[in-house]
C-alpha cells in the first residue's frame, strides 16, 4: 500500500527491492513497475505489457542495449527504456515513465 505526500507515493523501503530487479506498486490507481539497479538508481514505468494487457513488466529482466537501460517484457520480450518507457522494437507500444526518487531510505514515485 502506498502513502501519498505532496504528489508523491511512498512505495517501499529501498531494501525491499533486490538490486537489479523490480516490483509492482499501485500508484494513483496505476500499476507501476519500480526498478532498483545495481548502481542504486531507481526507475518507474507502467507495469502493463501493452501487447498482452498483463501487469508483468516488473518481472522482466533488466539490462542494457547500447547506452539504454531497459527491461525485457517476460511475455513478448520487447525492451522498454527505463528512462522514457519507450518500446525499442515497437514505439507505438511504449508505456508511461514516472519520476522516482529515494528519500530517507524509501522509494517514492510521482503520483
Amino acid at each position: 500500500m502506498t502513502t501519498l505526500e505532496k504528489g508523491w507515493a511512498d512505495v517501499c523501503a529501498v531494501q525491499d527491492i533486490v538490486s537489479g530487479t523490480g516490483v509492482c506498486a499501485l500508484v494513483g490507481g496505476q500499476h507501476v513497475a519500480v526498478f532498483r539497479l545495481g548502481d542504486g538508481r531507481i526507475f518507474a514505468i507502467g507495469n502493463i505489457d501493452p501487447k498482452s494487457g498483463a501487469s508483468v513488466l516488473a518481472r522482466g529482466l533488466v539490462g542494457n542495449i547500447g547506452d539504454r537501460v531497459v527491461v525485457a517484457s517476460p511475455l513478448y520480450k520487447q525492451h522498454f527504456d527505463l528512462f522514457t518507457g519507450e518500446c525499442l522494437e515497437e514505439p507505438e507500444h511504449s508505456v508511461p515513465a514516472y519520476p522516482a526518487k529515494i528519500d530517507k531510505a524509501r522509494i517514492w514515485v510521482a503520483a
